[in-house]
Order: structure tokens, then sequence, then C-alpha cells
């Protein structure tokens, strides 16, 4: 893990990488679930900060979908594949068997396992600095901004530029009244793009934009 820049004590990094699938398989051991809470509380520190300082122009809106847009699952999905970090995941045989080292949550999830390890160890100053060096390559890109806060319509004219025509929605719930969650698909051409979930059916469909316009874009510099 030479690609993190930092040095982190081994058992704490290792605790980073386990997800609930290899601890659940091994007896039960400690998995990298209560660090990801803490990564995740630093991480939202840092880039907020990171962005008040350096757009002192922008509005709350805007600075709030621009964090947005760097925090989220397929951002932070999106870092961890620049820094190779499927390969070293320590995943249980089910979810080796479905692609685990490949999937936004999990790789997502690690990343802020990750940020939460280096703060214990490190400290907050380091943590921080390790935190923008990881989302400096999402602020390189300034059509990510563009998508990010009005994911719907910017993949509505991706989908168009590329002939794959008019993207559909297709929500679900499930969960109780007072804690629903929503889980949307979006699809192009009758094929299911990319899914998202939320806390409203809006988010949901957002996210799922989101994730597929990100998609599309990848798909379209590779041709």
């Amino acid at each position: 893990m030479s690609r993190l820049g930092i040095d982190i004590r081994p058992d704490l990094l290792d605790l980073a990488l386990t997800h609930r699938s290899y601890a659940y398989e091994n007896g039960g051991i400690a998995n990298n679930e209560r660090l990801e809470f803490l990564g995740d509380s630093i991480l939202g520190q840092a880039v907020t900060v990171m962005l008040f300082t350096t757009n002192p122009d922008l509005d709350e809106g805007d600075l709030a979908k621009r964090r947005a847009s760097l925090v989220s699952t397929v951002a932070l999905a999106e870092v961890a594949r620049h820094i190779g970090l499927g390969a070293h995941l320590r995943l249980g045989r089910g979810e080796e068997l479905t692609g685990g080292r490949d999937k936004h949550s999990i790789l997502a999830d690690t990343v802020e396992a990750i940020i939460g390890a280096t703060y214990l160890d490190a400290g907050g100053d380091v943590a921080t600095a390790f935190v923008l060096r990881l989302i400096a390559p999402l602020l390189d890109d300034p059509d990510r901004f563009g998508a990010a806060m009005d994911p719907k319509t910017s993949l509505q004219e991706l989908s168009a530029a590329l002939g794959r025509g008019m993207p559909t929605y297709h929500v679900s719930d499930s969960g109780p009244d007072h804690d629903k969650r929503f889980h949307a698909t979006v699809r192009l051409g009758g094929d299911d793009v990319a899914q998202g979930i939320g806390s409203s059916k809006k988010q949901a469909e957002m996210a799922a934009a989101l994730e597929a316009w990100t998609r599309l874009s990848v798909s379209a510099d590779g041709r």
C-alpha cells in the first residue's frame, strides 16, 4: 500500500481493509465499520473546509453540491481504483465471487476506513492532508461539478450525445416508514446502467444518475 503515501500501523491498516464478510467468516473478528464511521466525519470536514476557503464566491447551496460530488460513493470508489485499493481488500468468499473488489460501496467504505485509521495513528493534520491528496484528481475534473449539481440533466445530455436514448428511472423502497430507503435504477435502451440509494425518491434517482453519468463518461473516454 505504498501508493497511500502514509505510514499506518500494520494492525490498523489490516483492520481498515477488513470487510464485514471476511470478519464473519473468520470467527467474528473486528471489521472496518467503526473506522469507516470515523473516516466519513474526517473526510467531510476536510472537504468542507477546503471548499469553503478556496471558493469565497460560492453560496451555501453550491458548496454543498460540490462537497457531495467529492464525497459520494462513486467519487470515493474512483479514488480507490486510482490507488489500486481493490487488490488489498480482505473479503469473504461470497464477496470475492460476486466481484466485491470492484464494488463501489465496498471500495468507498474502505477509503473512509483508511482515513479513519490515519487519523487515529497520525492525527488530524496528517489525515486532512491525506484526504486532500486523495481527492486532488477529482478536483482536476471540472465536468464532475456540473454533473453533481444536476446529474439527471447531465446524464440526459451525455446519453443523447452517445446515442443511448432517454434515461428512465425505476424506484422501489424498503424499511419502516420512519426510516425508509429508496432504491433507484436508471435504464438506457432497456439496459440497467446504474443504481442509487437515498432517503427520498429524488435523492435515489440523483445518485443513480450521477453513477450512470460517471460510467458513461469513463466508457466514452475509452472509446
